[in-house]
């Protein structure tokens, strides 16, 4: 084996190309559009590095042209799910025996593949199949993707560096090893650089990963697994099981060799996830370690000192990007009754100026959300505010599902600050907002504080250095993710860790070192050069 050290450089975040009318990028993503849409493809298990058909299919179609299907994927059976525990127990010795930096550069090179010739296929296959616009998909399942590839390799790097004192006469160590057992990754379908990196994380330490994504991402996720494959990523260390909640939660996560589980998705979903592995705690080879990302109900905060048109190009873009589907979109607003006037004149110019539409027109600013249970979700809560005595729709609350899961892009004024659109996650194209009496200031920060259960995301917005103190200080535990005079989304890896407490999460941090401890194993090894001889020590001699 060489004695050499790898020595890898400090990333470079990667930068977002802007699909300008002929330009390079958009030439290749519009050729891969046409070319992706124009087939059905068959999407297989990967277990063990083999594809797998069960024959049980589902349809992948497009949101904003549900009668348009771009893929069947194949369920597993129990069978298959217990193929790939075994696949992956057997190529864990393998895997984590492998030299950290020979495990690296698979993922190096994978991050190489995406930013080049893979680039275009990621991004139309997420544009395709979770309806984002190609700004969307750029930051997300290309540049994100990459940085988080990078960035963990290097932060993998600095963590195996990390080691304790050694004396002349012993010599200390730490042996970062993998969990015992197998990762479960449980992954969203509102970003594809989540679904990539919540499989390849651990694994890039070392663990074997059993990767469950979601039935609305299996489209964009399966390209990437493909990726990993051309990467060079051994057979059996990921297995790639597009299977349902039920089936995760009934073979795989009672499984004794379970290790841990990366999960992102609803804080319902998170708490079943604990329930169930509280009820087999004592089956477990060892305690199974749980990251979590899940909800969040996320806020932007003005004061009258603040810059209006800043606010108002925040609400725009924190509310209704991506149709509102980010964990971190803002959902909720408090606006000082001396500037609403103009705020609501300005916000009602931004959204006349948009409605939602096919992606693959590269004017469009919002796509359809992701399928008919959110839609319906959605159109619930817009429903329920035309008909409440405690708030209004001010601006859209239309919506239309015969060819996509169209929803205009809404503004609920709140009459009471604790009406149900101010409280509850609702994950679509809908901002509701509070218009408070500036001299209720203090009171409305605590009413914000105390609002929600989530703590992910919250932005405050004013001039005034004393006063953003202020509101950094009474917003302190509300937010993981805090922003000052800026939108509450758009949290960049090696520069915005990403997550949040409460019932948002575990806030481990993704896009950071301490992300990765989470799937890591220490071992102290002293070795004593000098070991002693004698049983007496100093005091008990004469």
């Amino acid at each position: 084996m060489s004695n050499g050290k790898l020595l890898v450089r400090q990333p470079a975040n990667e930068p977002v190309k802007s699909y300008l009318r002929g330009s390079a990028e958009r030439t290749a993503l519009e050729g891969k559009l046409k070319e992706l849409s124009a087939e059905v493809i068959e999407i297989p298990l990967i277990i063990g590095g083999k594809e797998v058909r069960t024959g049980i299919t589902r349809d992948i179609v497009m949101p904003h042209d549900h009668g348009h299907i771009l893929a069947k994927y194949h369920l597993p059976t129990e069978k298959e799910l217990n193929m790939a525990v075994e696949a992956s127990l057997e190529a864990r010795q393998a895997w984590a025996s492998l030299s950290w930096d020979n495990r690296a550069a698979i993922f190096l090179k994978a991050a190489e593949l995406l930013a080049g010739p893979w680039r275009a296929t990621l991004n139309a296959a997420t544009m395709l199949g979770q309806s984002k616009t190609a700004h969307q998909a750029e930051i997300d399942s290309a540049c994100e993707l990459i940085d988080f590839l990078r960035f963990n390799v290097f932060y993998m790097q600095e963590i195996f560096e990390e080691q304790p004192i050694s004396l002349n006469t012993e010599l200390n160590r730490i042996e970062y090893r993998p969990l015992e057992g197998f990762v479960l990754a449980i992954t969203p379908f509102n970003f594809t650089a989540i679904g990539g990196n919540l499989a390849t994380s651990p694994a890039m330490l070392g663990n074997v990963v059993n990767w469950k994504p979601s039935d609305t991402a299996v489209y964009s996720n399966y390209f990437f697994m493909k990726l990993l494959q051309e990467a060079g990523l051994p057979d059996g260390v990921i297995n790639f099981l597009p299977c349902t909640g039920e089936q995760a939660s009934d073979t795989l996560i009672p499984h004794p060799n379970l290790g841990g589980v990366n999960f992102t998705g609803s804080t319902a979903v998170f708490e079943k996830i604990w329930n169930n592995i509280g009820k087999h705690i004592g089956t477990y080879k060892d305690y199974p370690r749980l990251v979590g990302e899940t909800g969040g109900k996320d806020f932007i905060f003005a004061h009258n000192s603040c810059d209006v048109d800043a606010l108002v190009t925040a609400l725009t873009r924190g509310a209704f990007e991506y149709q509102g589907q980010k964990c971190s979109a803002a959902s909720r607003a408090y606006i000082p009754e001396s500037i609403w006037p103009e705020v609501k004149e300005k916000l009602g110019a931004n959204l006349a100026q948009f409605k939602p539409g096919d992606v693959s027109e590269f004017s469009a600013f919002m796509g359809a959300v992701i399928d008919h249970r959110a839609y319906d979700k959605i159109t619930s809560y817009i429903d329920a505010a035309k008909n409440s005595k405690d708030a209004d729709v001010i601006f859209g609350g239309g919506y239309d599902c015969r060819k996509g899961y169209f929803v205009e892009p809404t503004v609920i004024q709140a009459k009471t600050p604790t009406y149900k659109s101010m409280c509850e996650e609702i994950f679509g194209p809908v901002l509701t907002l509070y218009v408070y009496e500036d001299t209720s200031f203090e009171e409305t920060l605590k009413i914000c504080d105390e609002t929600s259960p989530y703590a992910l995301t919250g932005a405050v917005f004013a001039q005034d250095k004393a006063v953003i103190q202020r509101m950094d200080e009474a917003l302190k535990f509300c937010a993981g993710n805090f922003y000052i005079n800026d939108k509450p989304t758009g949290a960049v890896v090696g520069q915005q860790p990403f997550g949040g407490a409460r019932k948002s999460g575990t806030n481990d941090k993704a896009g950071s070192k301490v992300n990765l401890y989470r799937f890591i194993n220490m071992r102290t090894i002293k070795e004593n050069l000098v070991p002693p001889t004698e049983f007496k020590y100093a005091h008990m001699l004469d």
